[in-house]
């Protein structure tokens, strides 16, 4: 999913710099006529069109959208690097509703400070900064402590000091704005909360991918009794225990390691152990 979200953001993006020449929109403002690329147009969100017009599609359509090359660059690099984690964590569905949902906070924030009186609503918000930062906030929660080196400035900081730090840098640029982007911080902090809630909370996306609990796998009987791995020696084998092993990786392959339950996940760690006593007996 990480994959398909980086071509599809790359994709608009080349199909809006292309829409200048082919078929521009021409919007009069109060700078004068100006030309604003046609996806640009018709998918920016703004609270003026996504709520008061009921365009709610734009809470979505914004996401995809990039003002420059710098833009969908520093987008896709974060997208590229943490994207795999989330969808690591929550399975590929799942991630896909997390980074759509914290995207849509971003939105929401931006309106709810916008009508506060907090910032200054301009022509509208795009970019899939909302929706990374929920990445970012939601890989800190379950890794604070893995390490990421930055390229500018070059340092090497802890996953949690790092989010906490753009989370300042949003709350500053908003309550003093000097940098002229406070509603794309605003952005950046909502989508940081409503990802903060989803990674804290992950039943709130229990609905998305959840099998029949009447159906379970069914595994042919000559398949449940393997012989003994080549690459990973054990003195025994138990058919009931490795099976259910199975079926526990099976789930987090298909919805993500925070769906299981805290009986799977003991289970899970328990047989981690085994086979890490089972390795240092070996060597």
């Amino acid at each position: 999913m990480t994959k398909w979200l980086l071509i599809i953001n790359i994709v608009v993006f080349l199909a809006d710099v292309l829409s200048v020449k082919y078929f521009p929109v021409r919007v009069l403002t109060e700078e004068g006529m100006e030309i604003v690329p046609y996806f640009t147009f018709h998918g920016t969100f703004s609270v003026g069109s996504g709520f008061s017009e009921g365009h709610l599609w734009k809470l979505i359509t914004f996401q995809f959208l990039h003002g420059s090359v710098g833009h969908i660059l520093f987008n896709s690099i974060a997208l590229y690097f943490f994207g795999p984690i989330m969808e690591r964590w929550w399975g590929t569905w799942k991630f896909l509703a997390f980074y759509l949902i914290s995207g849509i906070g971003g939105a929401l924030l931006y309106s709810l400070l916008g009508w506060m009186g907090i910032i200054h609503l301009g022509p509208g918000i795009i970019g899939a900064s909302a929706g990374i930062f929920g990445i970012l906030i939601g890989t800190a929660v379950i890794a604070p402590n893995a390490r990421i080196a930055l390229l500018f400035p070059p340092i090497e900081l802890a996953m949690r000091t790092f989010a906490l730090a753009i989370l300042g840098i949003a709350v500053f640029s908003i309550a003093v704005p000097i940098f002229g982007n406070e509603g794309g911080d605003a952005g950046h902090l909502g989508g940081a909360i409503f990802g903060f809630i989803l990674i804290k909370f992950p039943r709130l996306l229990g609905w998305i991918g959840r099998r029949n609990p009447d159906v379970d796998i069914i595994r042919p009987r000559a398949f449940q009794q393997r012989g003994e791995p080549k690459l990973r020696p054990r003195s025994q084998v138990n058919l009931r225990g490795d099976t259910e092993i199975d079926r526990i990786l099976d789930k987090v392959s298909s919805e993500g390691f925070a769906s299981l339950t805290d009986e799977e996940r003991a289970k899970l760690h328990a047989e981690h152990e085994r086979l890490q006593r089972g390795t240092n007996t070996d060597h």
